[in-house]
């Protein structure tokens, strides 16, 4: 029986479905993980009555073998059949027949069969994606086992063979249920052993609550919570679950269980770690003939020499292969290349060919040259060489049909210069690096090579520095290593320099790295200096790429997009896109994803300092910047306004001269924001100088839905903080109003009220005195609901008043209506509660008229709050859940973390404990506005939950959390938590 708290749906999304009824390629589909239907070509049959469905489900279980009359009977009614059963159940057969296909039911011995294609069975499908999952577990890739589980569990439609009547129907929901279970735990497992603990938690607490019995959810929900650093509550399951089993069962937990509570107590470090993929073995070092020796520190690259390794192995004999490795100089393309080709010999046992064609410097190798030393390498005498570049290239071709021969073109200039150089036989092969990417080398296997992950860089600058040194200062060698921006040649130049050095410290290596401006000068050792391998790319620019290269770099975000760098570079977009592609071609600028572009750490740095010495007039570089931040203000103003008709915010921002996007939609607009958010806020903290400081902080007020997302809140709180001081130095007043005010929402948004009440009223006073009226709005507001929070009812409400009142006067109607929903919430909590249902109701009629999303998502929060209060549950969760999913489409993170909290209090008040449970779960994974205090909040209501259920360990260790921060943070709830402590501890 379906339990009422059993979750109905999985938090989890499942893989890509593979089984679709409405496939309409003309075959039928039948389904049996839920209600037993049928469908051709997309269209439902149907169904029939009962004990048909109860037929065709007997018939399609048994996967096309033969089922007598008898036991067809026996499944329909079991021991009590009526007297013209066999009669029914041939009228059954014949109502089916009618509806399927020819030959798809078929008789035979006496009996009925089903014959269908395994893809026309939802079970089949269901199977087949569970083995292949087993298969892809087996073999360590837990991605796409996970993957495929989700598929598998996504064919399920509610409970199997739905309302069929009979004995066999009800055996085989059971043991169709069961494996649901084991595909469930398997999925979990996966999900822990991927790293998504945290997630996991919440679809955890709501299956041990609908199965309490089965050990094995209860042993992985300790896992996630041990990983998700609850120790206490995980130790508390296994309490409760001991407690069950000897009250229910009479048995102690199984041997697994009591281990895991074991290595939870020991704080064991290997059970914190998610299972990694092994990595497969490297194939054997070679000695080819003319390679370079390999350094003998190599490092990592582990993917790369796969990928590799793999692609000149496919050079079997019937096929040349071609790779061609690009990179920014110093990533170590030759250092790749090299010990791949080392790898490689086994594959080339008639020999290896290597030379430099020194592409990057004035004077590069010329083929008909290269060609001659390789000829004369493979036997050729000096008087039978040809003279011309085709004659040679053509000896050098013949000279390798029916051989296994790999060719090294290292430091490659262009496609042009090597064209020559290739084998062209198959069994050969040619691995080329460049800085350049060879995309006109038709054929040729690309690989872009990037800097090393931060493991790799350590691994390697302990190899040159030596254990003892780096494991005594492993925080200051992480400093030096991304100092180097992970770039192999900048660490092994820093590593070499301290190696010479030992008086030198990890420490002192690390400070002298930290300044920016000196950083390229220090790195540099005897006859390897990273500026000059970043100078011979520069040198070999057109002034127009140069020029693009030095004024991108002076812009501090991870990455641009092309509309914004053509607003930087003041060009079309096409030109823009034209220069910056050159710049990838050449390696001095990565391309991110399409349309978007960044610089290596380190070059950013030459960039700016080629800006500095090169740019002229020197006044280019702020007016580049002041483009930038012109776009950027432009742009989120239009975001703020599609997101808020009506808002009269984007009429009191700072004018700008340059023009930002115009987008066709809202969702659009919001796209565009959180894609830029990093940028945004980067070129924001940037610009708190001189005429850009005003600009700069209303970009920052007008991207304010970022203080509230979660995934940026961080980043946009630094921003505020640095515009406020900025202001504040400036002697700006109407700035520094307007930077308190975005601190505001951030300390309101981290749950840190004395600090946000401190800065709206200080953002108020200053708003004054600059007569800028707009922030005195936003101050009144915030004020009441930091006033409501603290239980000061009438100032809430008197301050919310004001609110109201001036965004009225302002013709700011949406403003309005947010301060009629917060003084909702106000009422609410002076017991008002037809009041505040009243002023929800008017802050979304405001909205709807408006035709706002935004913010019509917190007048429907505001509203189901109040209908909670009211006892009016289901319109309240209708109003909550529809705020969930507009919260969700806009991306509000932590909004819709506090959603899940307020539709766990709806089901908590309705007594549905387990729902009231998962809610709560899920809004601890998400977080919540609010920060620490909202957590505690969560923490008390996710045990009031489980104590309901009856996991009263695991409801003590909530509500001690939930004391121990509210104790800190001199909250009043405490006392509330103690109460509910208080009994417990005493029994």
């Amino acid at each position: 029986m379906h339990h009422e708290d059993e979750p109905s749906a999985q938090p989890h999304t499942p893989g890509p479905r593979t089984w679709d009824p409405a496939d309409g390629d003309g075959h039928l589909r039948f389904s049996v993980l839920g209600p037993v239907r049928a469908w051709h070509r997309g269209e439902a049959l149907p169904p029939g009555s009962p004990q048909q469905r109860a037929l065709l489900a007997a018939l399609l279980l048994r996967e096309g073998r033969t089922a007598t009359s008898a036991e067809l009977i026996d499944a329909i009614w079991g021991e009590d059949p009526p007297s013209q059963a066999l009669a029914a159940v041939r009228t059954y057969a014949s109502r089916l027949r009618k509806i399927l296909e020819p030959g798809i039911l078929v008789t035979e011995s006496g009996g009925y069969a089903v014959r269908v294609p395994a893809e026309a069975l939802d079970l089949r499908v269901a199977r087949e994606l569970a083995a292949e999952a087993d298969k892809a577990r087996a073999g360590g890739d837990r991605h796409q086992a996970r993957t495929l589980v989700g598929s598998s569990l996504g064919l399920w439609d509610g409970e199997p063979l739905a309302s069929v009547p009979g004995p066999y129907a009800e055996t085989q929901r059971a043991r169709l249920g069961e494996w649901r279970l084991q595909l469930l735990e398997t999925r979990l497992e996966l999900d822990l052993e991927l790293g998504h603990h945290a997630e996991a938690v919440s679809e955890l607490t709501a299956l041990t609550a609908a199965h309490p019995l089965r050990e094995r959810l209860r042993e992985l929900l300790m896992l996630a919570l041990y990983r998700s650093g609850r120790q206490a509550e995980a130790l508390a399951v296994y309490a409760d679950t001991r407690r069950l089993l000897a009250d229910e069962l009479g048995v102690d937990p199984r041997p697994e269980l009591s281990t895991l509570q074991q290595r939870i107590l020991r704080a064991d470090t290997e059970l914190a770690r998610p299972a990694e993929q092994s990595a497969p073995t490297a194939p054997q070092p070679a000695r080819p003939a003319q390679l370079p020796a390999t350094v003998p520190d190599f490092t990592g690259r582990a993917s790369f020499v796969r990928e590799l390794g793999h692609r000149l192995a496919s050079a079997d004999g019937t096929v040349m292969a071609v790779s061609a490795l690009a990179g920014i100089g110093g990533v170590g393309k030759t250092t790749l290349a090299v010990h791949v080709a080392h790898e490689a010999k086994p594959h080339f046992p008639d020999g290896q060919l290597y030379i430099d064609l020194q592409g990057a410097g004035a004077r590069s190798a010329e083929p008909e040259t290269v060609l001659g030393a390789f000829l004369r390498a493979l036997g050729t005498a000096d008087t039978a060489v040809p003279d011309t570049l085709d004659e040679r290239a053509a000896l050098f071709r013949s000279l390798l049909d029916g051989r296994r021969i790999l060719v090294l073109l290292d430091n490659a200039r262009d496609a042009a210069q090597i064209r020559p150089l290739l084998p062209g036989t198959a069994g050969c092969a040619a691995l080329v690096t460049s800085r350049v990417r060879m995309v006109d080398l038709a054929g040729a296997h690309l690989v872009d090579l990037d800097v090393m992950s931060p493991d790799e860089a350590l691994q390697l600058f302990t190899r040159i520095v030596g254990d003892e040194r780096v494991t005594a200062e492993r925080k200051a060698a992480l400093d030096v290593v991304a100092a180097c921006g992970f770039l192999p040649l900048a660490i092994r130049i820093a590593a070499s320099r301290l190696s010479a050095r030992r008086t030198w410290t990890v420490s002192v290596l690390a400070a002298k790295l930290a300044d920016e401006r000196r950083r390229l000068d220090e790195l540099q050792a005897g006859d390897l200096a990273v500026k000059a391998t970043f100078e011979l790319g520069y040198g070999q620019l057109e002034p127009a790429q140069a020029r693009a290269f030095r004024l991108l770099g002076l812009a501090d975000g991870p990455d641009i997009s092309l509309t914004a760098a053509a607003a930087a570079l003041g060009l079309p977009e096409h030109d823009t896109e034209d220069l910056l592609e050159a710049l990838v071609d050449t390696s001095l600028l990565e391309s991110a994803a399409p349309g978007r572009y960044r610089f290596h750490d380190l070059v950013r740095l030459y960039a700016r300092a080629c800006a500095e010495r090169d740019e002229q007039p020197p006044a280019e570089r702020e007016a580049a910047l002041s483009r930038l931040l012109d776009f950027y203000l432009a742009t989120t103003a239009r975001v703020f306004a599609l997101e808020r008709p009506g808002d009269r915010l984007v009429d009191h921002l700072a004018p700008t001269a340059y023009g930002g996007l115009a987008f066709t939609d809202r969702h659009e607009a919001v796209d565009w924001l959180y894609r830029e958010a990093n940028s945004l806020l980067a070129c924001a903290r940037q610009s708190f100088v001189g005429t850009r400081l005003r600009r700069a902080v209303d970009l920052l007020w007008a991207a304010k839905d970022l203080a509230e997302s979660g995934a940026n809140s961080r980043q946009y709180e630094s921003a505020a903080l640095a515009a406020r001081d900025a202001a504040r130095a400036a002697g700006d007043s109407l700035a520094e109003g307007r930077a308190r005010t975005t601190l505001t929402s951030v300390h309101l948004v981290a749950g840190r009220y004395d600090e946000a009440d401190d800065e709206a009223v200080a953002a108020r006073a200053l708003a004054l005195s600059a007569n800028d009226s707009t922030p005195v709005h936003w101050a009144d507001n915030d004020r009441g609901i930091i006033a409501g929070i603290r239980n000061r009812h009438e100032e809430a409400e008197e301050h919310l008043l004001h609110a109201v009142g001036g965004w009225q006067a302002d013709g700011n109607l949406p403003g309005a209506a947010s301060a009629l929903c917060n003084l909702s919430r106000v009422h609410l909590l002076m017991g008002r509660t037809d009041s505040a249902i009243d002023l929800a109701r008017q802050g979304i009629e405001i909205y709807d008229r408006m035709g706002l999303t935004v913010r019509l998502a917190n007048g429907r929060y505001a509203l189901g709050m109040a209908l909670t209060e009211a006892g009016r549950h289901p319109e309240a969760l209708q109003q909550l859940n529809e705020a969930l999913r507009m919260f969700g489409q806009d991306r509000q993170r932590l909004w819709e973390g506090t959603t899940h909290f307020r539709i766990a209090q709806a089901h908590l008040k309705a007594q549905r404990a387990a729902s009231a449970a998962q809610h709560a779960e899920q809004a601890i994974a998400t977080g919540c506005i609010g920060g620490e205090r909202m957590r505690g909040n969560v923490l008390t209501l996710l045990g009031r939950a489980l104590d309901a259920l009856g996991q009263s360990g695991r409801a003590q260790a909530c509500w001690r959390e939930a004391l121990a921060l509210y104790e800190e943070l001199g909250a009043v709830e405490a006392d509330t938590v103690r109460e509910l402590l208080s009994p417990l501890a005493a029994a």
